[in-house]
């Protein structure tokens, strides 16, 4: 955060020397206010292009194995550029090489979720899937850990079938037949 803030001073300094340069090339005939314009417009342009390119480059950075499952995108009126081109504030990866399978019960499969937002630091929980039910909890002392064959109870939280976490952890997990 410290370098986008070191980024943003920068590009609006160089946005006012665009000006200045501008206001030269003129002979002075271009109005003084057109400087803090630039400055600003400078500064915010390299706020949004930030904004735009925070996702990419974060999901581009995840080692192998690390997926990710849910991308949320969102529309602000303080940014209203938002509401037609949406930004991804926070998404969701999870760490599918390292995925683990339960030995008593082979539907359940222990999985690290990694919750990332801009500007905060990036979250671990790590969750339990019941393939069989589709269904996911997370992994506390106080979780039910079903039987094999049987459904889970209502603490789990139930799981779409086109899910991408569902389809990553029990449908194309690696080492599944």
């Amino acid at each position: 955060m410290f370098w986008e803030l070191i980024g943003t001073f920068s590009a609006g300094l160089g946005a006012a020397g665009i000006a200045l340069v501008l206001r030269a090339l003129t002979l002075k005939k271009l109005p003084k206010w057109l400087i803090p314009v630039f400055a600003g417009a400078g500064m915010l342009g390299f706020q949004i292009y930030m904004e735009y390119n925070w996702y990419p480059h974060q999901s581009s950075r995840l080692p192998e194995g690390v997926a990710v499952v849910r991308a949320v995108e969102e529309q602000a009126a303080w940014r209203p550029w938002s509401y037609i081109f949406p930004q991804t504030m926070r998404f969701i990866a999870a760490d599918i090489k390292n995925a683990a399978m339960n030995q008593r019960n082979p539907e359940l499969v222990l999985v690290n979720l990694y919750f990332f937002e801009r500007r905060m630091g990036t979250r671990q929980i790590t969750q339990v899937i019941h393939c069989g039910a589709p269904a996911r909890a997370d992994f506390t002392e106080q979780l039910v850990i079903p039987a094999p064959g049987s459904q889970p109870d209502a603490s789990w939280h139930p799981l779409a079938a086109d899910d991408e976490l569902y389809r990553l952890i029990c449908i194309e997990q690696p080492g599944k037949e």
